[in-house]
């Protein structure tokens, strides 16, 4: 009997533990921008060696009462795995060692001026107007809403970017900085067949162009198109090339004839219904172009039980609440991609949690 009370307690306690976690998670990503608030990856990065505690705290700006606090900052931030230590001889010392912080990947990939950085991106996913939706959810389950994020600002989350200048910057920085890291990986040689033969492109929701750009560069011959809405590309239009210009409109309506059509996380962002249209738009695009044929090309998640399964819940979370799209598995994928009239695709998991989807349509 005894046995079993030690069994039921443990069950309890490791219950409550589990709950615990979930309840402070955002600690572990209010942790994070605080580090990157005060360039602690920058710090460690230009002392060019393991950093002791002591140096890294006369380099930040902080104000003296708060310096015995920054261990404490560490400690979780070297649990999540952005930071490690290596010891180091003590200057005042040489028979002593000390601990100093090291870099990880991931913190490499948060200095600010990494052509790479994700750190737009998490700037951007972690202000208060893409945190405060969160907390509508529940109401939003009661009422007609589109989305948490409409119940929290009145409107929806693609017309609170055309009003506000100052967040719409600070979205298109954060899937400029997504666009480099991907750009890295599908113009690689391995995967830049994808684009060969094309004689025309036309990146759908481009933004800035930064991987248009990119595109338009290692494929001189190819004529690129930015396609974003109005207030997106505008001012951008002199940034163009010989083979890469910016044009506005509006994919619901109609995509301009071209060769091949790029859709880089953009249907995640849309429901069934709404995707369906932009890739009937998709096949009109390529019908409209001399009856060349060509191809649809898809930067998304395809939804599977793998090790980033996780990463793929939170981004389909991350839909429900902001947007009224999600993240879709293969089948769904199936589905849309035959509904809108195309008969066959191709997906080749290339960029981590996200695939390439090649539609071709001749």
């Amino acid at each position: 009997m005894e046995h079993q009370s030690e069994i039921q307690a443990a069950k309890l306690l490791k219950a409550q533990s589990h709950i615990w976690n979930h309840i402070f998670n955002f600690i572990n990503s209010m942790s994070l921008k605080c580090a990157i608030d005060l360039s602690i990856p920058e710090a460690i990065y230009k002392y060019g060696q393991p950093m002791p505690l002591s140096k890294l705290i006369i380099s930040l700006q902080i104000h003296p009462s708060k310096s015995s606090f920054v261990q404490r900052l560490m400690k979780i931030l070297i649990h999540s795995g952005f930071f490690t230590t290596k010891n180091v001889a003590n200057n005042n010392d040489d028979e002593l060692e000390e601990a100093g912080y090291v870099l990880t990947d991931s913190s490499m990939l948060l200095l600010k001026d990494n052509p790479l950085s994700v750190t737009p991106f998490l700037l951007a996913m972690l202000d208060p107007v893409f945190t405060k939706p969160w907390h509508q959810m529940s109401m939003w389950f009661r009422n007609d809403d589109a989305t948490p994020f409409q119940t929290e600002h009145g409107i929806t989350f693609f017309e609170y970017f055309g009003r506000e200048p100052k967040l719409n910057n600070l979205y298109n920085d954060a899937m400029a900085s997504d666009a480099r890291l991907v750009c890295n990986l599908l113009l690689d040689d391995k995967y830049k067949g994808v684009f060969e033969g094309l004689e025309s492109l036309i990146d759908v929701g481009g933004g800035t162009g930064t991987l248009a750009k990119a595109i338009a560069k290692s494929f001189p011959q190819m004529e690129c198109i930015v396609f974003d809405q109005p207030h997106v590309v505008s001012g951008f239009e002199l940034e163009g090339t010989e083979n890469l210009k910016y044009v506005g409109g509006n994919m619901f309506d109609a995509i301009p004839p071209s060769n091949a059509i790029l859709l880089k996380w953009i249907l995640h962002d849309w429901n069934d219904e709404e995707c369906l249209n932009i890739l009937r738009n998709c096949k009109e695009s390529i019908m409209n172009n001399g009856g060349k044929g060509g191809k649809v090309i898809i930067i998304d998640m395809v939804m599977k039980d793998d090790e980033s399964l996780q990463t793929q819940l939170f981004f389909d979370m991350l839909m429900m609440v902001l947007v009224t799209g999600k993240e879709r598995n293969e089948k769904e994928w199936a589905k849309l991609i035959f509904a809108a009239g195309f008969c066959d695709y191709k997906i080749t998991p290339i960029l981590g949690p996200r695939s390439l989807i090649e539609i071709i349509y001749t």
